[in-house]
């Protein structure tokens, strides 16, 4: 514990804020792919469900939420049309939440590298008496490169539950789109 205040206490006010900011970013990444790996999960089992059962023959037209409110709001007229409004509105509401990932994967790392800057520029004016060696400078400037490792350690969770959803979110639009040609081909 005695490190990171010693660190804390050493390292600039814009390396702190920048800290603080992939520490939410962090946090966020997580608690949203936590939150939407579960809530596909399951929405993914249940459109399966649907499917087998439209295989099956067991129904004619799917039970799914979003289709079955669709159809009331058509008086249940059943088109093409409808289906890929269905499959639309159903790939918006799945990959909710995956443009935030992106952005923390794509900028976490620029966040860290901006810290480090910073943190080398007020580095090199204390620095400038001439007399630094590389014993003084080797420290201070490992110090430094904390902010890059953090955003580099945010980023790289964050793509990887971006990818991770994403795909789910695609074995989802492909589960509706069986689902769409199974209600057309009975019609």
């Amino acid at each position: 514990m005695a490190v990171f205040k010693a660190f804390f206490d050493e390292s600039t006010i814009v390396t702190i804020i920048v800290l603080i900011w992939l520490s939410l970013y962090f946090l966020l990444a997580f608690w949203i792919y936590i939150y939407k790996n579960f809530a596909l999960g399951e929405w993914l089992a249940s459109e399966k469900y649907y499917l087998d059962m439209l295989l099956a023959k067991s129904i004619i037209t799917s039970k799914s939420p979003f289709l079955v409110a669709l159809l009331e709001k058509t008086q249940g007229h059943i088109s093409r049309e409808i289906f890929q409004v269905w499959k639309l509105k159903v790939t918006q509401k799945a990959t909710s939440g995956l443009v935030i990932l992106s952005i923390i994967a794509s900028t976490a790392p620029f966040i860290g590298l901006f810290g480090t800057v910073v943190e080398i520029l007020e580095t090199f004016r204390y620095l400038g008496g001439g007399n630094a060696t590389f014993d003084v400078v080797a420290p201070v400037i490992s110090k430094a490169l904390v902010a890059t490792a953090a955003g580099i350690l945010v980023a790289i969770p964050a793509y990887s539950f971006h990818l991770l959803l994403k795909r789910k979110a695609y074995h989802l639009s492909n589960c509706i789109q069986m689902q769409i040609d199974m209600m057309l081909s009975h019609k």
